[in-house]
């Protein structure tokens, strides 16, 4: 096929009507003008027709690499393009087929000028052919960022390829694995036919690449070797074609790392999604050794995770799914942690004001050569993994908004928070109704701030493989005419990052002869906040609260509690805190929690809605409780108190703590000191008879409008909850009207110290009812039953 054939809706062939629609949709967003990378990239007031445009973009090309002394001299195009310039001033806006020719001559000169650019010192780019999923169909299917890596939702067809000559006259394509066959596992002596192909990754020294394939087996929402995705490696000549990895889990997205290990997805974690009817397992970030041995888990988190990738520092990048006791679609934005695992963090886009206000998901990140930043894809939550371009600078503070981003390719919206450039979603509009049409860019690979490969289709269909810019320029490098491309890289070798130190005792080669179980934390700190603590609060202990990944598929079956897709919950205990805000304690390895800080009466003043973990022999620290991430500490200060001592136990709470389970800790409370003056008085029932659909009690149904709770859910979670991140002091018991009745005095109910801590206990950690995700009938009569997973 053609190299340059572009599709009609591109806008170097796009109409004059379409054009100035087009326009005008910008022109009505003066705000993009702050939120671009480079103006060049906009449509302007001043341009007539997309010659004007387009002529204008050439230029900034032109200026930008004559400015880089690497770049070949460009005196010869530097003088077509000014004679083009002059055409351009001088041929009335009437003479349209004039105008077009001059139009077609720009775009023959722009691509000889973006093909000398230095950067270019490449003759070959490994790509994959691939499909979309499939998704939104009859049989049940659904267009989800979750569903897409799910192999029976593949759609067969593609391969791995090389692209010859790219930026030649007659670029060629080789199949990679055109002789190839599998040389271990369940498929030896097999080609890898009629199945999909996702998730590349070329190895540093350009020698191997890694990739999964599904056989694509159409049995919907049944997990077998056939209809998952595994990961498999092969030099890029073909040779030596092997499996990582196999059995009836989905693993993808394959990422070598510095070190020698493999990071890669994989849904071993175990667990469900939290808000859908269907059948749809948790994948999260593994590593394991290059041979496809000694599989460990680098995240513990509760949800999804996608898209690792290792940037300059040596350190994982990845998008995580966060949705503690908030939103569902609040939160699936960039994650740091070290190559082993250990101190998961996010320093943009957790905690929104508006949602609409940024890209409701950013995936496919990367670090971008000789600068600090990254580029990523904003994404749907109700789509697939393709969208526009974004690039991310978290050394600027993030304003909750679009402080650390700007937009790349700003003819496009940000799928699902808007319906079109820069419009922010309307009432009454259906966002999944624009999100298809937005997906037009994925797979950004960076050769600079300013230069990219990607793929990219107008129609967000059939994606070919291009060169684009930061000026609004695109060059097509190659499309099939039968099946997209997906992930292009440069064949050649780069830079390999630093490698880390391993500080955990998880891999074979790091732990002794027995596993360790525990890990360290330090705080140095509490008080060290981005938010103002209560005025007078004395943060007396920490409580670890930790959370139950979901084990039944369906939402709210059984429903945890009064938030909606609440997680089941247990409290592991509490632990000090100094005088000067330290601490410092032991927890266990392997599990998701959160912390809430304590004053003296045990009740919580700040509560996390996400969650933290530690691998076997890892030590964690924070320096606060939400610090400003943007603040170096310059003051010299003592060491904190909590280090100066070993470090502390977790002292367990009280029973029917964990699991929390409300029959076991509060029914109690009530039968003793409530539920005899509310049955003669005829005030609200706290009986334990069993009513309502979701099988709580009356008690609990009659006290759930009086406490405090956060909900899921999408945009209702978010209209409710008032806040996506919480405030010290309007959380738990002291943000609950039943605690308030109760201090306030409750017909002189006079409760005994622990009584009253049970109750402030269950409001603190989301007053939920159940303990874990089965034997629903058990608990509701006051039967601890043990999470299944944790």
């Amino acid at each position: 096929p053609s190299p340059c054939a572009e599709p009609k809706e591109d806008l170097d062939s796009m109409s004059q009507p379409d054009f100035l629609d087009l326009r005008g949709k910008f022109l009505a967003a003066p705000h993009l003008k702050d939120q671009v990378f480079r103006q060049e990239s906009l449509i302007l007031e001043t341009d007539r027709d997309p010659l004007d445009v387009v002529i204008r973009r050439t230029r900034a090309l032109l200026n930008h690499l004559q400015s880089n002394p690497a770049t070949r001299d460009l005196s010869e195009e530097a003088r077509m393009l000014a004679e083009l310039e002059e055409q351009n001033a001088s041929t009335l806006m009437t003479h349209s087929k004039k105008r077009a020719e001059i139009l077609e001559e720009v775009r023959k000169l722009r691509r000889r000028i973006a093909f000398a650019n230095p950067l270019l010192d490449f003759d070959k780019i490994v790509f994959l052919k691939h499909r979309k999923a499939l998704g939104n169909d009859q049989v049940g299917r659904v267009n989800h960022m979750c569903d897409q890596y799910y192999g029976f939702c593949a759609d067969p067809g593609g391969g791995l390829y090389v692209l010859e000559n790219p930026f030649g006259e007659e670029p060629k394509v080789r199949d990679v694995l055109a002789d190839s066959t599998v040389e271990n596992g369940r498929l030896e002596g097999q080609k890898l036919e009629d199945g999909s192909f996702i998730s590349l990754d070329l190895s540093y020294d350009a020698q191997t690449l890694l990739f999964a394939w599904t056989e694509a087996e159409q049995s919907l929402y049944e997990w077998t070797p056939k209809s998952t995705y595994h990961i498999f490696q092969v030099g890029v000549d073909g040779s030596n074609l092997i499996q990582l990895t196999g059995g009836i889990w989905n693993e993808f997205d394959p990422c070598y790392l510095p070190g020698g290990r493999i990071a890669f997805i994989s849904e071993r974690r175990g667990g469900y999604l939290r808000c859908g009817k269907r059948l749809n397992p948790t994948y999260t970030l593994h590593s394991m050794e290059p041979n496809g041995t000694d599989i460990i888990r680098l995240s513990y988190h509760e949800t999804h995770e996608w898209h690792p990738s290792v940037d300059n520092n040596g350190m994982i990048v990845y998008t995580r799914w966060d949705y503690v006791d908030r939103d569902s679609d609040i939160a699936h934005h960039i994650w740091t942690t070290y190559p082993d695992g250990r101190d998961p963090r996010t320093f943009h886009g957790n905690y929104p004001i508006v949602r609409e206000s940024r890209p409701w998901m950013e995936m496919s990140i990367r670090a971008i050569p000789n600068s600090h930043k990254y580029v990523a894809v904003s994404t749907p939550h109700h789509g697939q993994a393709y969208g526009t371009l974004v690039m991310i600078d978290q050394q600027i503070e993030d304003d909750r908004s679009l402080s650390q981003l700007k937009r790349i390719t700003p003819e496009t919206h940000f799928p699902e928070s808007e319906i079109s450039p820069g419009i922010p979603a309307v009432e009454g509009v259906r966002r999944s109704d624009f999100t298809q049409a937005a997906e037009v860019y994925a797979n950004p690979w960076p050769l600079s701030e300013d230069f990219y490969l990607c793929v990219y289709d107008a129609d967000a269909k059939n994606y070919g493989i291009y060169l684009v810019d930061t000026f609004g320029n695109r060059e097509l490098l190659y499309r099939d005419p039968n099946i997209p491309c997906l992930d292009p890289i440069p064949l050649k070798p780069r830079l390999k990052p630093p490698v880390l130190p391993t500080m955990t005792r998880q891999a074979a080669s790091d732990r002794g002869k027995v596993m360790e179980t525990t890990g360290t934390i330090a705080v140095m700190n509490v008080y060290d906040s981005l938010l103002k603590w209560p005025e007078g609060t004395e943060i007396k202990g920490l409580r670890i609260v930790q959370i139950f990944p979901k084990t039944t598929p369906a939402a709210a079956e059984p429903n945890i509690g009064v938030g909606d897709q609440s997680l089941a919950r247990g409290v592991l205990g509490t632990v000090p805190v100094e005088e000067d805000g330290s601490a410092y304690f032991v927890v266990p390895a392997g599990i998701p929690f959160y912390f809430q800080a304590l004053d003296e009466r045990g009740m919580a003043v700040q509560s996390m809605r996400s969650d933290t973990y530690v691998h076997p022999g890892e030590t964690l620290t924070c320096q606060g409780c939400h610090e400003d991430k943007h603040r170096f500490q310059t003051e010299v200060v003592r060491s904190p108190l909590a280090l100066e001592r070993s470090p502390s136990r977790i002292q367990p709470d009280v029973e029917g703590s964990n699991p929390l389970l409300y029959p076991q800790l509060v029914q109690g409370v009530l039968d003793r000191n409530c539920v005899a003056c509310h049955e003669t008085e005829g005030a609200i029932d706290l009986g334990t008879q069993v009513v309502g659909k979701y099988g709580w009690t009356q008690s609990y149904e009659s006290l759930a409008p009086f406490v405090w709770t956060r909900y899921g859910g999408n945009g209702t979670g978010l209209e409710r909850n008032g806040s996506s991140r919480s405030i010290p002091g309007q959380v738990g018991a002291r943000a609950s009207h039943l605690f308030h009745l109760l201090e306030e005095g409750h017909y002189d109910v006079q409760l005994s110290k622990e009584d009253l801590y049970r109750l402030t206990l269950w409001m603190d950690c989301n007053s939920t009812f159940y303990g874990s995700y089965h034997d629903t009938e058990r608990q509701a009569q006051g039967v601890a039953v043990a999470p299944i997973l944790e």
